[in-house]
């Protein structure tokens, strides 16, 4: 039997949403592939209630609680296409398995995709980072740096001297210009127009930056942007409209998170320019109502 709303993605949008539909007592699946966007940190901050709680032991939480409602059903797995049919959309998982539901919440979010430097990827998340509202006071005080990937990186530049001293990585990309550099100096950053070409330090923890001309900056932590991609294809088989958002493609909603397909809502990473785990419950949340508030008044509108 269909179920009345299927939730692409078990993290914080997707559980958010997931909660909405599940005390409202409508019958939901969440699949999900348990490869969260912020797997790759110690520790969630900023979030309401569980400043410094870990990521995982949060989504943990989330989903024994969802069990206490007997009309959720998680399913282990990744959506591997979607489509319309009469009763709504189905979901193919692969090896024959395949759900139904009146409508869609897609949660699933989004992959970063990181600048190709020696040592970067295992400091992701740890001495790598992208949000300083998430990590920066745990490195307050000390050496740090931006690394130019991208436009908004001089936006990242202005605000990280709030954290500590401040390193602004060129990157051989071009200069700022006249005016930029003036607001940087106001806000006592230094200017390094020298490409990176290696992160030094451990597997994990950084202690300074390469330069082509073999010079090494120490520094404490590193932030930079990473372009983003959709985690999924299912928003494009199902022919959801996208914009480009800071970091990437996000799918296009209206403010009760719809999608531009009737009956398909998106919620988090992938539906905004700004990321967090707040902006994505609060997300969730919104998803969730709308979805039951459509399973209600649509079928009394025909």
């Amino acid at each position: 039997m269909p179920y009345d709303a299927i939730i692409i993605g078990g993290s914080y949008a997707g559980l958010s949403a997931a909660m909405q539909l599940a005390r409202a007592r409508r019958s939901i699946a969440v699949i999900d592939s348990h490869t969260p966007r912020n797997r790759f940190a110690a520790a969630s901050h900023g979030f309401f209630g569980q400043d410094g709680a870990a990521p995982r032991a949060m989504i943990a939480q989330a989903c024994e609680k969802l069990l206490a409602y007997p009309n959720v059903h998680f399913v282990d797995g990744t959506a591997i296409h979607a489509e319309a049919v009469p009763a709504g959309f189905a979901i193919d998982l692969g090896q024959g398995d395949r759900l139904e539901a009146a409508k869609l919440v897609l949660a699933f979010g989004v992959v970063d995709e990181l600048p190709d430097l020696p040592g970067l990827a295992g400091k992701w998340g740890k001495s790598v980072l992208h949000c300083p509202y998430c990590h920066g006071y745990e490195f307050k005080g000390q050496r740090l740096g931006v690394l130019n990937v991208m436009e908004k990186s001089v936006h990242q530049a202005l605000m990280i001297p709030d954290w500590g001293p401040t390193t602004f990585f060129v990157h051989g990309g071009a200069m700022p210009d006249a005016e930029t550099l003036e607001k940087l100096r106001r806000r006592d950053v230094v200017i390094e127009p020298a490409q990176v070409v290696a992160l030094e330090g451990t597997e994990t923890d950084l202690s300074g930056v390469r330069l082509e001309d073999g010079r090494v900056i120490e520094l404490d932590a590193l932030f930079t942007g990473s372009r983003t991609r959709m985690a999924s294809g299912i928003a494009e088989q199902l022919g959801c409209a996208f914009e480009e958002g800071m970091l990437g493609p996000v799918i296009r909603t209206d403010a009760m998170k719809m999608t531009t397909v009737p009956g398909v809502y998106a919620a988090g990473d992938i539906a905004r320019g700004m990321h967090n785990a707040t902006f994505a419950s609060a997300d969730g949340v919104m998803a969730g109502t709308a979805a039951h508030q459509a399973l209600i008044f649509e079928p009394l509108a025909a």
